[in-house]
């Protein structure tokens, strides 16, 4: 049976699916060629990341498919309803990237209260000039021990991103349409393991309380953050999100910016992405990262082995 990896997969994951006895073909075919190449190369299994869509067309003109997977969480890019209509398999790895997101969080957020954003861009130009009113204009950071974050969709990378949270120090209020309450469990380097209780807070209540916000809700039809959230919240708010472009309403947050109602906002995925606004790119408070948060060799090689896996158990 052959699978194709046209957007990629780890090595480690080639080499599980071989050993299952399958053939990967790792080439990258341009999405108008990509129906005739599956047919031409009876692909049986197609894998994708975000890149490559897997809409109605393909489906309907590529009969000998049965399996499409994603490496990765969301499947906006996929008919997923679709697919299994027509009796595919619609597989993602929703947990071998949360860490690696959840980290990225934290890189945010702890450029933002130190102003590592600001400063890596300044002390190139400047640093052997102004290094003294440099040092001054950075030296009020803050901390995030002690601090509220305030988490907005609470599945398993928010959940992740809460862990690391708990573990510097923080207080983590959680607002999710679907879990009321949880325990997150915290292991350690040494076997020993803190258990916390959390509960469901009200989406307003985590606005007016929140010293950061960190958005990981699913690509929805409406922002989770406009115009009235922020109106919201309170003043110097530190906002970060690395879940989907079009959660967050970019003219309310550069607006939000000037104000000084937010204090930063660190950005891994865009509204316009591939193609950021200008406004987001060069506005001097903003933190960026083009949408890399999974990107972690770590998390690549559990996206592979994790899909091998699924794969193995579903197609032989």
């Amino acid at each position: 049976m052959r699978i194709l990896a046209n957007d990629g997969i780890a090595q480690v994951g080639v080499d599980a699916l071989k050993g299952s006895g399958f053939e990967v073909l790792t080439v990258n075919v341009a999405q108008e060629q990509l129906a005739s190449y599956i047919n031409k190369h009876n692909i049986q299994a197609l894998l994708v990341r975000s890149a490559t869509q897997v809409q109605k067309d393909i489906i309907d003109k590529c009969p000998n498919l049965k399996l499409i997977g994603r490496g990765g969480v969301g499947m906006d890019n996929i008919d997923v309803a679709y697919a299994e209509k027509k009796g595919l398999h619609v597989i993602n790895t929703p947990e071998a990237s949360s860490e690696s997101v959840a980290e990225l969080v934290f890189a945010h957020l702890y450029g933002g209260v130190r102003f590592l954003y600001d400063a890596n861009r300044n002390m190139p130009l400047d640093g052997d000039s102004k290094f003294k009113e440099l040092k001054k204009s950075y030296a009020k950071g803050s901390e995030l021990k002690g601090k509220t974050l305030g988490i907005i969709g609470f599945g398993k990378i928010g959940q992740a991103t809460a862990k690391i949270a708990l573990g510097v120090g923080m207080k983590v209020i959680y607002h999710d349409t679907e879990v009321d309450k949880i325990t997150i469990s915290i292991p350690f380097f040494d076997g020993q393991e803190i258990s916390f209780k959390l509960r469901n807070t009200p989406k307003e209540e985590l606005l007016k309380t929140s010293d950061f916000i960190s958005i990981h809700t699913p690509k929805q039809t409406a922002y989770v953050i406009g115009k009235n959230e922020f109106n919201i919240m309170k003043d110097g708010v530190g906002i970060i999100n690395t879940s989907r472009g079009g959660t967050l309403d970019e003219v309310a947050l550069v607006d939000a910016l000037e104000k000084r109602k937010v204090s930063f906002a660190g950005l891994d995925v865009f509204e316009s992405e591939p193609k950021p606004e200008i406004p987001i790119l060069m506005h001097p408070d903003i933190s960026l990262t083009p949408h890399i948060g999974g990107a972690t060799q770590e998390a690549q090689d559990r996206i592979g082995l994790e899909l091998a896996s699924k794969i193995a158990v579903l197609l032989k």
